[in-house]
């Protein structure tokens, strides 16, 4: 993998192009990529609102959190597998399995009959989107010149903005209105004209210049023992116990171990260059969606807001995320290095702010404008990321540095979720306003941890 120093040219954004990400060379793979990241995320949303539906009426409370845990453990294996084939061959073969993985999975959870078959479709599902995610970046890489990245990467979240405000609103309806198995089976019907879409980008893609690494077999033995870690991740936070220690112990063990080899050499310690550029992707994307995960709980408890408030108080970050990823990638005259140490440190404030709801003393609208600073400086880092990985990588290295990228904050926010959640349910009983501040606490340090690890994204001039 390539660490060596980065070309100067993407370290600050470049002048405009004459031509935009919707010019005639890109509006074909622009839109096409963009409907899928949509869809993607319309249908993560969706299922969310639809699964407490689905499983009682497939008997499947008990797999409850496995229908969530398989897919984000299965789509490890994806995007590893995506990585490394896209260096060798291309991002096309990658990005049709996807699709097709992900089609799939949607229909057989779609005609699922009991809860075991609509499990199968949900890894299959998430072996497809794991897929998917790698190929994408690739086609970023090897279609755009470096200028139009950033615009981009604001475009793809630009994709998660409409799904995350209206998606499980949609969601609730065709569950009401047409039943739950249409949140599945309505989106391969769109999925396939979108990626229709990518066809002509693909096909003037060939295989990238350089020699891609060999050690596939290993890297693929890894990411199955990060998956397995994931999946005991899952079920041991169902657990209370003895056993819950019994199976979360391993589950560690076997994510710090596998995944410790799929990312690139020094990202567990942040080393300079490429491996802190990745380390912050996953420390930043746990300190948000492991703060995301508690906060409406805890606008409900301590302040008494109703579920819907309490989401629209949530979707102000959504809305945050994607205004800073437009600036990002629009109105920026800075340097990446300089948006990533503004990025982190607005999420330091805002997540302290945020955090603060655990109090009932503290307001709500002083919580949801920490949100809504959490997000801005999400936004801002996010897409930031990405293009500097991008600029880091040799033609034969995209597929697999874009791969640990996303690898690295899926493992991450696993690893946050299961740690947050298990301390939340140990301190419930004790006391609520522990419970949440030890999740909380959590969060915040990995904020200001992203300020220390943005510091180490750019490579010093050796004299």
């Amino acid at each position: 993998m390539n660490v060596g120093t980065s070309d100067p040219k993407t370290l600050a954004p470049a002048a405009p192009p004459a031509e935009g990400i919707l010019a005639p060379p890109y509006r074909a793979a622009t839109v096409g990529m963009v409907s899928l990241i949509s869809l993607i995320a319309f249908e993560a949303l969706a299922v969310t609102t639809a699964m407490p539906t689905v499983a009682r009426e497939l008997d499947g409370l008990k797999a409850y959190a496995l229908a969530f845990g398989g897919v984000l453990a299965t789509s490890v294996i994806g995007m590893t597998l995506s990585g490394r084939w896209s260096d060798r061959k291309g991002p096309a073969p990658a990005m049709w399995t996807g699709l097709a993985g992900f089609v799939l999975g949607l229909l057989i959870a779609g005609f699922a009959r009991d809860m075991p078959t609509l499990l199968v479709g949900r890894l299959v599902q998430g072996l497809g989107a794991g897929c998917l995610s790698p190929a994408l970046y690739v086609i970023v890489g090897r279609l755009y010149p470096d200028s139009l990245r950033p615009k981009v990467f604001a475009s793809f979240s630009a994709g998660w903005v409409v799904p995350a405000l209206i998606g499980p609103a949609v969601s609730g309806a065709i569950v009401e209105h047409a039943g739950w198995r249409w949140v599945f089976l309505g989106v391969p019907l769109l999925a396939i004209p979108a990626a229709a879409g990518l066809r002509g980008a693909l096909r003037s893609l060939g295989r990238p210049t350089g020699k891609a690494g060999t050690d596939t077999t290993r890297r693929m033995a890894n990411a199955i023992g990060a998956s397995l870690g994931v999946c005991l991740l899952f079920v041991a936070g169902q657990e209370r116990g003895w056993l819950a220690a019994a199976l979360f112990v391993p589950a560690i063990a076997l994510l710090f171990a596998c995944g410790k080899r799929l990312l690139p050499p020094g990202t567990l310690l942040a080393a300079r260059g490429l491996p802190a550029v990745i380390a912050l992707r996953g420390v930043a994307a746990s300190a948000f969606f492991g703060t995301e995960a508690f906060l409406p709980l805890a606008f409900s408890r301590e302040h008494g807001l109703s579920p819907m408030w309490s989401g629209i108080a949530i979707s102000v970050g959504a809305l945050g995320w994607f205004s800073g990823s437009w600036y990002q990638g629009h109105y920026a005259k800075v340097s990446r290095q300089t948006l990533l140490r503004r990025g982190t440190a607005m999420m330091v404030i805002g997540a302290v702010l945020a955090s603060l709801s655990t109090f009932a003393w503290m307001p709500v609208a002083a919580s949801v404008a920490g949100w809504l600073l959490t997000g801005l400086g999400m936004g801002m880092l996010y897409g930031t990321v990405a293009v500097l990985a991008l600029s880091m990588s040799g033609e034969h290295e995209q597929g697999t540095n874009s791969s640990a990228l996303q690898l690295c904050e899926s493992l991450m926010v696993a690893t946050t979720l299961a740690i947050g959640g298990s301390l939340f349910a140990a301190l419930l009983d004790l006391s609520p306003t522990a419970a949440f501040a030890a999740n909380f606490a959590i969060t915040v340090t990995l904020a200001a941890l992203g300020t220390v690890v943005a510091r180490r994204t750019e490579i010093r001039a050796t004299p």
